[in-house]
């Protein structure tokens, strides 16, 4: 008798398995632990063989017999439906193997150890959140154009077209990757050249004229808040380094009486390579940062961080604690920001103190490569940049002080 609906609801496992048969070489398969799964019993060149069609309740008596008739049907046809099967289970596999995001997923493991860690975070977070919900599942051979449009003009739609930009640099290099593994033709990103509209590039807001600049500095001497963010905001334009590298900066790190500061490589802006294999950034000390970070040092001396922060010892200030206390100075994002004094010192010690710009590249930790492609040594231009940086420091203290400006080129420098 054919298997009704209310015979599989009523089916209760046993001590040994039981088949309950529908008809065509159709059974289902009721386990002493109470799976069910439907099974094919068909012949074919002569031999007896099963097919799994599936379990109940997910595929539905209906549904199971709709499978029965479609293996029949190939048996008819002389197709093993057994094999036709594993056939499709490799098809699935391949697919998957070589999806956009298994392809972008082994790209990015791949080079993961090359870029600082925040770095390739961000580059996976990007492709999680903007392309693999959209295109992953997509064999990589089937991936086009439009496809790939579709999942930037998303983004682009919610305003974030620099992210855009990004996101189709990255499916580009994970399809280059794909060309140079053999599973893809070509870069299909290619075709999308101009496809988006440009981002408009804003710099970090500077102050570089000189008179602004001594007002600035007169400014920062009125700072009314606590002495660490005082500090900080006198010696950000006396060194010039990144924000970041200033406001995390630990006294370990500082020589006071051989007048340096070295920053250790784990904590400039470098790959992952470049930080694990590269040296420390030596910052020469001008007599006014020394005097600026002794007064410092007998306030946060014990402490790890030269500006800890106020809520525990363990972590530095706030990477917006700068940029405050320019606020309150009356200085907003668009006039100035951290990040600008080292715009400010590039500008007026090339365009006013004539320094050589590979002394002031290297002072700025910037990787410039010579006209042989050789990147500069971290550490080069020591001496010539020790006696930069006091010729700066005087600099700034004349204009401060309302002292007429001329222009001259610092020591090192022709």
């Amino acid at each position: 008798m054919a298997l009704t609906d209310m015979a599989l609801r009523n089916a209760k496992p046993a001590e040994k398995q039981q088949k309950l048969f529908d008809g065509g070489g159709l059974h289902l398969l009721v386990t002493p632990s109470g799976g069910k799964r439907w099974v094919l019993k068909y012949r074919f060149g002569g031999k007896e063989k099963s097919l799994a069609l599936g379990t109940y309740p997910a595929v539905t008596l209906v549904e199971a017999r709709k499978r029965r008739d479609e293996a029949r049907d190939r048996l008819a046809a002389g197709i093993d439906p057994s094999e036709t099967k594993k056939a499709e289970k490799r098809t699935q596999r391949l697919n998957a193997e070589n999806s956009f995001e298994a392809i972008a997923r082994e790209w990015h493991a791949k080079y993961a150890p090359t870029w600082s860690e925040g770095h390739g975070a961000r580059i996976l977070r990007r492709l999680e959140v903007d392309a693999f919900p959209w295109i992953g599942g997509k064999p990589m051979v089937d991936l086009a154009p439009p496809h790939v449009l579709d999942v930037l003009r998303r983004v682009e739609k919610r305003g974030a077209l620099e992210t855009a930009h990004r996101l189709q640099a990255n499916i580009g290099q994970a399809c280059r990757y794909a060309v140079a593994t053999g599973r893809a033709q070509r870069d299909i990103t290619a075709d999308l050249r101009g496809a988006l509209p440009p981002v408009q590039v804003e710099h970090m807001a500077a102050i570089t004229d000189p008179k602004q600049v001594a007002e600035l500095l007169r400014a920062i001497d009125g700072y009314q808040g606590t002495l660490p963010v005082l500090c900080a905001l006198r010696l950000a334009p006396l060194l010039f380094q990144r924000p970041g590298e200033l406001r995390a900066a630990e006294w370990i790190e500082f020589d006071l009486d051989g007048s340096t500061w070295a920053i250790p490589s784990e904590r400039m802006k470098r790959t992952k390579q470049g930080k694990a294999a590269g040296g420390a950034h030596i910052v020469p000390l001008s007599s006014q940062a020394i005097a600026i970070l002794r007064e410092l040092h007998a306030l946060s001396g014990a402490s790890r961080f030269l500006f800890p922060s106020v809520r525990t010892k363990d972590r530095p200030m706030s990477d917006n604690t700068v940029n405050g206390a320019l606020r309150r100075l009356g200085y907003e994002g668009d006039t100035m920001t951290g990040h600008g004094f080292r715009a400010m010192a590039r500008t007026i010690l090339d365009e006013v103190l004539g320094v050589p710009a590979a002394i002031v590249e290297a002072q700025l930790a910037h990787a410039v490569r010579d006209p042989l492609g050789r990147a500069y040594n971290r550490t080069a231009h020591l001496s010539q940049r020790r006696e930069m940086m006091q010729s700066w420091a005087n600099y700034l203290d004349q204009i401060k002080a309302g002292a007429q400006v001329i222009q001259f080129t610092a020591a090192g420098g022709a």
